[in-house]
């Protein structure tokens, strides 16, 4: 192992890649060959780790890659991804010219926005711009027709703004209820109608339009979560028109083992009291790592077996509760497949009332990163070394 990829402690993330590239042709084909698909890769590609997953992304057939910050965009440039990106999020006008340099599309909303970004751009510059509707997110983007008129008039007179897409995000597209996810759709038809030229791009389906709204298809996608193999809520996963393969799995090691007397106790506040003699592991891994103390009694898997995590989690530790005398090394998978036990991302979502997507971001870039692709090691980023 190249010694700058390596890592030094017993608990490391496994991405596999194959199953990005599952995800994705599944959606390509779900789809369509005339829809384009935009591979969200914004949070540091929801934990996964953003250049990797861009570039599996792109190798699947994605067209285009979006991100939530320019910050983003330009870590990918710098990582030497060369494909089109679009910036979700908003972008000072004073930043415009490093968007230029870079060929990175952004979102635009605002007339005063244009305004002042016309007076930083070069003359013979090229923005790329994707304007944001707002049909009932509430966020951000274009809310009447005077507004979207002024800023359609000021990029057609303008060279240097090319109108390249058009976009909007909808509330409740993971909900079964479509009331809401109805209105939100008829708002953006009559939006769109209002544009002089329709932009090249028009792409309202996030994952879950996507996998369940046809209508949403409209010429482009923007596939996030569900390119990681994660269902955008539980509550759609049984109308999905494929199978998600999850990509994200999370391991560590026994790195001690000891047996306690009935009646001792564990961890700060000393909280556990064990009820009898029990074998306890130690774990090198806590929510400094994104592990938080809220997944006290979750249980981890140990040679196909569950078991509890038992007191405090502690900043960079933590300990279970094991079935037996089990030998240091001993591998723990606290998210992902042992033997026929499987504990899913939206398992411990649940156990702490949140959902998959905030699961996969919150694990800290501490832990490394092991890349598989047909089941052998691609690549290891440590972001510490």
């Amino acid at each position: 192992m190249d010694s700058q990829l390596a890592y030094y402690r017993d608990t490391w993330a496994e991405i596999n890649l194959d199953h990005i590239s599952y995800n994705m042709d599944e959606m390509k084909r779900h789809v369509g060959e005339d829809v384009k698909v935009f591979a969200v890769v914004k949070a540091n590609a929801y934990g996964h780790g953003d250049e990797e997953v861009a570039r599996e992304a792109l190798n699947s057939g994605a067209s285009y890659l979006a991100v939530a910050f320019l910050d983003e965009a330009l870590a990918l440039r710098k990582k030497g991804i060369a494909a089109p990106i679009l910036v979700l999020g908003i972008c000072r006008p004073g930043d415009v010219r490093i968007a230029v340099e870079n060929r990175i599309s952004l979102t635009v909303f605002q007339q005063r926005w244009l305004c002042e970004a016309k007076e930083i751009l070069p003359s013979n510059a090229r923005l790329d711009i994707h304007v944001k509707l707002d049909t009932g997110m509430g966020r951000l983007g274009v809310r009447n027709k005077d507004e979207l008129k002024e800023l359609e008039s000021t990029i057609k007179e303008d060279p240097r703004f090319c109108l390249e897409g058009v976009y909007t995000h909808f509330a409740t597209a993971d909900e079964l209820n479509f009331a809401y996810f109805e209105r939100q759709m008829e708002r953006f038809q009559e939006m769109i109608s209002w544009f002089e030229a329709r932009p090249e791009f028009i792409h309202t389906g996030n994952s879950a339009a996507a996998l369940i709204h046809s209508e949403t298809h409209h010429n482009a996608v923007r596939m996030g979560i569900s390119m990681y193999g994660l269902t955008p809520s539980p509550e759609i996963e049984p109308v999905l028109p494929f199978r998600l393969k999850p990509a994200f799995s999370l391991h560590t090691k026994l790195v001690h083992v000891k047996k306690i007397s009935k009646g001792e106790r564990l961890s700060y506040g000393a909280t556990y009291e064990a009820t009898e003699d029990e074998w306890i592991g130690t774990l090198p891994i806590g929510y400094a790592d994104g592990w938080i103390r809220k997944l006290q009694g979750q249980e981890v898997l140990i040679e196909g077996q569950r078991v509890p995590i038992v007191g405090r989690i502690c900043m960079d530790q933590c300990m279970v509760k094991l079935p037996a005398e089990l030998p240091i090394g001993t591998v723990v998978t606290l998210i992902g497949k042992q033997g026929e036990e499987y504990i899913s991302v939206n398992e411990v979502a649940e156990k702490l009332h949140t959902i998959n997507y905030e699961i996969t971001c919150m694990v800290a870039g501490r832990i490394p990163k092991v890349y598989k692709k047909n089941g052998k090691v691609k690549r290891i980023i440590n972001s510490l070394l």
